[in-house]
């Protein structure tokens, strides 16, 4: 019970933390822009983080929707706009990171409970089969060599919990440290999209200015021949 009640307030501190920094954009991120997730110590702490991150990601929406309506009435508008949206980029890469986590650990558990109960109801089948056994009639002695002790069945139950353990601990491991870079390489596929879009509309920019010049002189010169052609009037 102890332990129950342990694991539901460091839910909800975590929930309070992440909700103080719900706002803070860039601050969520350490030195080259990828997001720190605190390691999920349980399944109510993970499901904290998942109701949290929905949650922060609809108000992220929604403030980029307001904020996208007040861009149309400022003289700058694009870059108003790309501002609103490099922060709702930054607040959703850090969900994104913070789901990732909090899905994969919830993964874990449940391959972990899963094993163990599969584990206990072998050992129990074993033990029920032995008892069975025991409770035969025993044969009629005759005379012949003792037969050998049977070998133990596998490994223990606790033998293995403990391997399993660790394997799961391994591949936690592993995937936080995979982590920080599938989120920098989703940070820098989205900044390479950005810089994409900004080459391209500043060529646009460039041949319609060439366009209009070009229509500029044209015109000018269809006036200048229109002039020459026109005998003056007597």
């Amino acid at each position: 019970m102890a332990k129950t009640l342990y694991q539901l307030a460091a839910g909800v501190g975590l929930a309070l933390a992440l909700s103080a920094c719900a706002h803070q954009g860039s601050a969520a991120l350490d030195e080259v822009g990828v997001p720190q997730v605190p390691a999920t110590l349980s399944i109510d702490e993970a499901d904290a983080k998942l109701k949290l991150a929905a949650s922060e990601r609809e108000a992220a929406e929604d403030e980029y929707a307001a904020r996208e309506q007040e861009c149309y009435s400022k003289f700058f508008v694009n870059s108003c706009l790309d501002k609103a949206k490099e922060k709702r980029r930054l607040i959703l890469v850090r969900l994104r990171a913070i789901e990732a986590e909090a899905n994969h650990f919830k993964r874990a558990e449940s391959v972990r409970l899963r094993d163990i109960d599969l584990a206990r109801t072998q050992e129990d089948a074993r033990l029920d089969a032995e008892q069975r056994a025991a409770a035969l009639p025993k044969p009629v002695k005759v005379v012949a060599p003792e037969p050998e002790p049977p070998k133990p069945q596998g490994k223990s139950v606790a033998e293995r919990e403990a391997e399993h353990a660790a394997k799961v601990k391994k591949q936690a491991a592993d995937d936080a440290a995979e982590a920080p870079r599938r989120a920098a390489r989703e940070a820098a596929f989205a900044r390479k999209q950005a810089e994409a879009a900004a080459r391209q509309k500043r060529v646009a920019q460039r041949l319609a200015e060439r366009q209009a010049e070009a229509d500029a002189k044209a015109a000018k010169a269809a006036a200048s021949g229109a002039a020459v052609a026109v005998p003056p009037a007597k």
